[in-house]
């Protein structure tokens, strides 16, 4: 397993994440550990949405950005200033009203790829330390030849694989020989009954849209 501190030290493994990332199609990692509310065009963030993310003041966000301006610019980090920002004013706030910040004479945007890479280069951040839990799961996976989905893929099948050969059998013996509490038992097995065909259905939709992938 590769050690976090690396990960918070080495640009060049930070990069060599996030494109594994990008190839795995894993660029939900952020709405799987936490919510990330982005701005109405659907692709950005703001300084402050950034912060709110991660749990840490607007400063140290700042902070973190000068540091790694060069780093976080080749992620996606833009800074809109002039005709560029009036450009950006005038689509959100003609399309929606009350959705930009206060005015200000230039504005920092965050892409996914740029607030993952924040997320591998805050130290004092919960949230950023889950996420890179997770990205140094799925890079673990991947340098031992296994993907993202067929991670998720042996995950679903041990789970369905435990609820129909040991939970379902359990359950029918207690109603064989259970009393007054019959009928709370059979709910409970046809409620377990359909978590199992759920991830069957969902097993099935993860092998289709691999298919979909290769081809």
């Amino acid at each position: 397993m590769i050690d976090e501190t690396v990960l918070l030290e080495s640009r060049t493994l930070r990069t060599s994440v996030l494109d594994r990332t990008e190839v795995l199609d894993r660029t939900e990692v952020l709405d799987r550990v936490k919510t990330l509310s982005l701005l109405p065009d659907g692709l950005h963030v703001t300084t402050a949405m950034v912060a709110t993310y991660f749990g840490v003041t607007v400063e140290a966000v700042r902070q973190l950005k000068a540091r790694h301006r060069k780093e976080l610019t080749a992620n996606g980090m833009v800074t809109l200033q002039g005709s560029d920002l009036a450009e950006f004013k005038r689509d959100i706030l003609s399309r929606y009203p009350g959705s930009y910040p206060q005015p200000r004479s230039s504005l920092t945007l965050f892409p996914r790829r740029a607030v993952l890479n924040i997320a591998m280069l805050l130290r004092d951040s919960e949230v950023a330390r889950r996420v890179r839990a997770y990205l140094l799961d799925v890079e673990q996976a991947s340098r031992t030849g296994l993907d993202g989905p067929a991670l998720d893929d042996r995950i679903d099948q041990r789970i369905t694989h435990i609820l129909g050969k040991t939970v379902v059998p359990m359950f029918n013996a207690l109603i064989e020989t259970s009393g007054e509490h019959q009928r709370e038992l059979v709910a409970m097995r046809d409620g377990v009954g359909r978590i199992e065909q759920r991830l069957r259905t969902h097993h099935a939709r993860l092998r289709r849209l691999e298919g979909r992938n290769r081809g």
